[in-house]
């Protein structure tokens, strides 16, 4: 698929599997500790509460979402233990930073993820300085992607034009409202095996591939 973004001057990014490639292995990670948390909360064998916590993934958002939903947990504590993992896996990505310093007009992060995650693995890629803002899961007030009104607030936060906007992602699903919205859609990666609808503008095996003619074309 291919797709026109001469018109976009605000570039908007998903976090996790999205600026760094999966296999690196950051949320299987953080996949483990949230496997930990969920047997501590909810008090079943750990095969029972991973089914458990992939129908509140399916149903709320996040797992954080459906706890709240369903259990009495520390909003907080869950965010911090998950999201404290080492980033050892992950690589610095010089290619990426100017990659993205070649691309017109503002840069933002869009995450369910926690804030003090977005900024440690912004560090880590080095690529900090390419953003001008990060909306995380606490800027969402624990509602997440792919509610609506969590796109609508991100809009609004930053004052941007979605028709003027595109997001990537590699959660098929987080496209939809931003589609529904105006912005420009784009899936990286495979989808993790889920629908990939008529919402999706276009997809791409690799972040940078994707964006580095966009850069070069820009900066000619």
């Amino acid at each position: 698929m291919s797709i026109d973004l001469s018109h976009v001057d605000t570039w908007v990014f998903d976090l996790d599997d999205t600026l760094y490639p999966r296999e690196q292995g950051v949320m299987g990670l953080v996949q483990g500790r949230i496997n930990a948390f969920m047997v501590d909360a909810v008090g079943l064998p750990a095969d029972e509460a991973r089914v458990l916590q992939k129908q509140f993934l399916n149903e709320h958002g996040t797992t954080l979402a459906g706890l709240m939903a369903n259990y009495a947990v520390d909003p907080e504590r869950f965010l911090r233990e998950v999201h404290d993992v080492p980033l050892d896996s992950l690589e610095p990505n010089p290619r990426l930073d100017a990659v993205l310093a070649g691309l017109p007009g503002k840069k933002y992060v869009l995450t369910n993820g926690a804030r003090f995650h977005a900024a440690r693995v912004l560090e880590r890629i080095g690529i900090t300085a390419r953003f001008d803002g990060v909306f995380a899961i606490e800027d969402m007030d624990l509602t997440p992607k792919p509610a609506p009104s969590t796109y609508r607030r991100f809009l609004d936060r930053f004052g941007a034009d979605p028709h003027r906007a595109v997001f990537f992602e590699d959660t098929p699903r987080n496209l939809a409202p931003a589609k529904a919205l105006g912005m420009a859609t784009v899936l990286i990666g495979d989808g993790h095996g889920h629908e990939i609808g008529d919402w999706v503008d276009a997809t791409a095996p690799d972040l940078l591939d994707f964006l580095n003619p966009l850069s070069l074309k820009d900066a000619a």
